[in-house]
């Protein structure tokens, strides 16, 4: 291109104004905005009304109070509540990320080499994560009970052993409604590293072989970075789902023995279906959001921005 020419192309070029492209709006789409926010924020926002008040179950006094924020979160056992509900969602997320993606390092790599059960392998874990939780919880409390007739103390008795007090036993008894759980959940986990497993490009394993790195070096400095997004999502997501369990606890422990296994959703549930109290369920309830959401954040902080990706 002559200079004459260049030169008058760059002033016309930055003449041109830069602006950005509005957005088209449907005319049906605003509506459609407008129920989903009604059906999703209202519910959400009718807890955050409840909380401020002295509501009930059985009706009575609904004036507006903040003594009943203040309480609920000044009750003496909510501390050990919170602590139970910790040690739960950390030894579940932990457990169900670690066999989740064993799970699908084994199915990947048999499916690589066409080996007979990997498919036996996949729908076996599956099966546990579509048995509902009461359910669940049911089959776990038959082999963990006690009695002579118990799943396991059945087997530790033919092999000579003593049984093993599962249920009862305050030490013990928060392991076994984490078995119970990481059994069905690590099914979610095991899909969600299958899927990031298959979307590896293989040129980086070949390239990891030409330099002659082994197995072991292979996982830790390709497969695990490769899935850091999504071991970061599915955390996210486990979390969020350990929190919110109560239906495998109370079928199986009902919290007990005492308070041991009594997390805080299944604390909220209590407090409002036991106690009747439905201001302070908001107000745990509240709590428990923001547990979420704060967890949710700090692990969001960590996923790689575009530039590092």
């Amino acid at each position: 291109m002559p200079p004459a020419i260049a030169s008058s192309a760059v002033p016309r070029a930055a003449a041109l104004p830069n602006r950005r492209q509005r957005p088209r709006v449907a005319p049906w789409l605003m509506p459609l905005i407008l129920v989903l926010g009604l059906f999703y924020l209202y519910p959400v926002l009718d807890v955050f009304r409840l909380a401020l008040t002295r509501a009930t179950l059985l009706g009575g006094d609904e004036g507006y109070t903040v003594s009943t924020l203040t309480q609920t979160l000044a009750r003496p056992e909510l501390p050990g509540i919170l602590g139970v509900t910790a040690l739960f969602t950390l030894a579940s997320v932990f457990s169900q990320q670690l066999l989740g993606l064993a799970i699908a390092l084994v199915v990947v790599r048999g499916e690589k080499r066409r080996l007979f059960g990997t498919t036996i392998v996949r729908t076996t874990a599956l099966i546990a994560w579509v048995v509902p939780g009461i359910a669940g919880g049911i089959i776990w409390k038959m082999l963990f009970n006690e009695a002579p007739f118990g799943g396991l103390n059945s087997i530790l008795r033919l092999m000579g052993a003593a049984p093993v007090q599962w249920l009862s036993d305050p030490d013990l008894v928060m392991w076994s409604v984490v078995i119970s759980n990481v059994w069905r959940g690590t099914a979610f986990s095991m899909v969600v590293m299958y899927a990031a497993l298959k979307a590896i490009d293989p040129v980086l394993y070949e390239a990891a072989a030409v330099d002659g790195a082994s197995a072991p070096q292979r996982l830790m400095h390709v497969t695990l970075p490769q899935l850091r997004s999504a071991i970061l999502v599915n955390m996210i997501l486990i979390t969020i789902q350990t929190l919110n369990t109560f239906d495998a606890i109370i079928s199986l422990t009902g919290g007990g023995p005492g308070r041991s296994t009594e997390v805080l959703s299944l604390y909220t549930f209590n407090v409002v279906f036991r106690n009747y109290d439905l201001a302070g369920g908001a107000v745990l309830s509240i709590l428990m959001l923001v547990i979420s959401l704060g967890l949710a954040l700090v692990y969001a902080a960590f996923l790689p921005k575009g530039e590092d990706r």
